[in-house]
C-alpha cells in the first residue's frame, strides 16, 4: 500500500486566508441583501453597458452561450469534480476522495440555500439575448467553477505537480473562473455583485476545506502512513 501524498506546508496559513475569504464574502452578502445603493448602481451601470453591446453581436453572444451553457456549466464542473473523485478513490486516496466529494456537495448547498435566502432577481430586459432561472445571487455557474477549480488546483499541489502543469493549470483555472463570470454578466443573467460573490464565496468553501483537510491528516498520519490508503495520482 502506497504512502498518502503530504500535506503541503503552505507559506499562508489556510485558516486564516479563509477567514478574510469569509470575511469578504460575508460583506458582499450584506451589501447585496441590504441593497446598498453604490453597488446597485455599479450592477446596473454594468449590466446596462454590456447589454447594449451583447444585443449587437449575436456572434459572440453565440459564442459566450456556447461556453456557459456547456464548456463552463455547473454540471460540466460536476462530472469532472465526480471523475477526479472515482479516480481518487480508485486509487486508495479514499479520505481524499471523500473529502474533495463532500467540499463539493457543501458548496452546492450553500449556493442553493443563498440563494433561497437571498431571493435576489435577476436582470430584465425588454430584447434579452439569453434567460436563466432561479434567484440570482451568488452566481452558481461561478461559484462551481470557482470550487471546482480551487479543488482541482489544491489536488495537483498536494501532489506534487511539476512546474509547467502547475502553471499551465493556474492559468486556466484563472481563464475558466473569469471567463464564466463574464459570460453571465454579459448575457444579462446575473449582476456583477453575483459573480463577485460567487468568486469570494468559492474561495472561503475551498480555503477552509484545505484548511480543515490538511489540519486532520496531520493529526491523524501515522509515522508509516495512514490506513485509509491515500495514494498519489
Amino acid at each position: 500500500m502506497h504512502s498518502p501524498p503530504r500535506p503541503p506546508r503552505a507559506r499562508v496559513p489556510f485558516l486564516l486566508t479563509g477567514l478574510v475569504c469569509a470575511a469578504l464574502s460575508l460583506v458582499v452578502l450584506v451589501l447585496v441583501a441590504l441593497a446598498w445603493s453604490p453597488l446597485m448602481s455599479l450592477d446596473t451601470a454594468v449590466a446596462e453597458a454590456l447589454h447594449r453591446r451583447a444585443v449587437t453581436e449575436p456572434g459572440l453572444v453565440h459564442a459566450n452561450r456556447v461556453l456557459t451553457d456547456w464548456v463552463w456549466d455547473p454540471w460540466t464542473m460536476r462530472v469532472l469534480t465526480a471523475a477526479v473523485v472515482i479516480t481518487l478513490w480508485w486509487r486508495g486516496s479514499r479520505l481524499l476522495a471523500g473529502w474533495v466529494a463532500a467540499t463539493s456537495l457543501f458548496a452546492t448547498l450553500v449556493q442553493q440555500g443563498l440563494k433561497a435566502a437571498v431571493g435576489r432577481e435577476r436582470p430584465r430586459w425588454v430584447d434579452p439575448v439569453d434567460s436563466a432561472h432561479y434567484a440570482a445571487f451568488p452566481s452558481g455557474h461561478v461559484m462551481t467553477a470557482a470550487v471546482t477549480c480551487g479543488l482541482l488546483l489544491w489536488l495537483l499541489r498536494l501532489h506534487g505537480a511539476q512546474a509547467p502543469l502547475w502553471w499551465g493549470s493556474l492559468a486556466l483555472a484563472v481563464i475558466s473562473v473569469a471567463g464564466v463570470a463574464y459570460t453571465r454578466v454579459y448575457l444579462g443573467v446575473h449582476w456583477l455583485s453575483d459573480v463577485v460573490g460567487g468568486v469570494v464565496l468559492g474561495a472561503t468553501v475551498v480555503v477552509l476545506s484545505v484548511a480543515g483537510y490538511t489540519g486532520y491528516a496531520r493529526r491523524t498520519r501515522p509515522a508509516g502512513g495512514d490506513g485509509d490508503g491515500d495514494a498519489p495520482l
